[in-house]
């Protein structure tokens, strides 16, 4: 029963805090990035991250928060800085009580 690394499925507890969200980007950033951020940085404003790099950011919060980024959300401002990033995955997370298949 060992729970150690099994990446392809870690869809750890909900963290419904903004706060602790914005601290797993940030951290989730500096590992793929090598450099330090703030949550209010403009992670592509500051140049050296591409359009290729907000692809895997969608896939990391996909993975991570178990929600499903689609059609009007996947706009670069969602995107831009660790908050605005937290704040997609709370209101992303908040429908499931109904489901959604509309």
């Amino acid at each position: 029963m060992s729970m150690a690394m099994s990446s392809d499925r870690a869809v750890p507890e909900p963290l419904g805090d903004p706060g602790d969200i914005e601290t797993e980007l940030l951290r989730f950033l500096e590992l793929r990035t090598g450099k330090t951020w703030l949550a209010d940085m403009d992670v592509f404003g500051s140049g050296g991250l591409s359009s290729l790099f907000a692809m895997e950011l969608v896939v990391h919060l996909e993975r991570t928060y178990g929600i499903a980024v689609r059609g009007a959300d996947l706009q670069m401002d969602n995107f831009r800085t660790a908050r605005s990033m937290a704040a997609l995955v709370g209101r992303l997370q908040r429908p499931a009580v109904g489901g959604s298949d509309a």
